[in-house]
């Protein structure tokens, strides 16, 4: 199995979701960055969505905009992203999925940037701007290079897109728990379970829950039907809120990555 493979499979044996957080590469600052995916690794993170910072991340909302923001003016590059990744690689074996636009993809090539992608440590590619429908250039690229590639399911999918979807993913499927962009929300959608059953109707991959999920609460709902719960907006405003402080942003980070599984919120019931 690989290693994404291999995390899902270990939630599942201990009969629970697993854990996907997800961080801007280089938030505030490269150094700062990787204490920060060590802080949350060493939390007990299954899966590390990585987000790759862009100057017009149309699907994220103010929180995740801003991180891009502070990566991409700390002077982070496509190639300073895999020196981050790499630095990783050199204390964790987490999967690492990409959260990515096509045109960072396509600026140098499925082929160049799977390959490279690959070799600095990566396990798995979202690109969330890419319809499945007009991928076949990215997805031959990261099946030649052992890359998983996620695709996103919205609340407004239709049902017969459910197979294109499903079909040309091979990490994990990424519903979205809500119209919009990502983002902090008070209350998760009633609708997650039913609509994870009718994903499910279309794989045999994970399906994992994101956008919105603030705290234990959510975390335990998503659990209860998804095999992995993504948060990010949640994480991401902690390096936010202590900015110019690069140890209390490793101590908020870990506050905060306890507070969202407490009470084993991960756990299957």
């Amino acid at each position: 199995m690989n290693r994404i493979e291999q995390a899902f499979a270990k939630a599942r044996s201990e009969n629970r979701a697993a854990f996907v957080a997800y961080l801007c590469a280089g938030d505030p600052d490269f150094d700062t960055s990787v204490a920060a995916c060590r802080a949350i690794l060493d939390a007990g993170v299954d899966v590390l969505e990585l987000g790759v910072p862009f100057s017009d991340p149309l699907a994220d909302g103010l929180t995740n905009q801003l991180a891009a923001q502070r990566a991409l003016e700390s002077g982070m590059t496509s190639e300073r992203v895999l020196e981050l990744v790499r630095a990783v690689r050199s204390f964790s074996d987490v999967p690492i999925v990409f959260y990515t636009y096509y045109n960072l993809v396509f600026a140098q090539g499925s082929e160049a940037y799977a390959e490279r992608a690959k070799a600095a440590g990566v396990d798995g590619i979202l690109t969330l701007d890419l319809p499945p429908e007009e991928a076949g250039e990215h997805l031959a690229a990261c099946e030649k290079h052992g890359l998983g590639t996620v695709f996103i399911v919205a609340p407004t999918t239709p049902d017969e897109r459910l197979g294109i979807i499903c079909g040309a993913t091979s990490g994990f499927v990424y519903y979205v728990s809500r119209e919009g962009v990502t983002g902090e929300q008070a209350a998760m959608s009633d609708g997650i379970r039913a609509s994870v059953e009718t994903i499910k109707k279309h794989t045999d991959l994970p399906v994992v829950v994101g956008f919105g999920i603030s705290n234990a609460d959510h975390v335990q709902t998503v659990a209860q039907a998804a095999d992995g719960v993504v948060v990010g907006s949640a994480i991401v405003n902690c390096i936010a809120e202590n900015l110019g402080d690069p140890a209390a942003i490793t101590a908020a980070l870990s506050a905060k990555m306890a507070a969202l599984t407490a009470g084993g919120a991960l756990q299957k019931q």
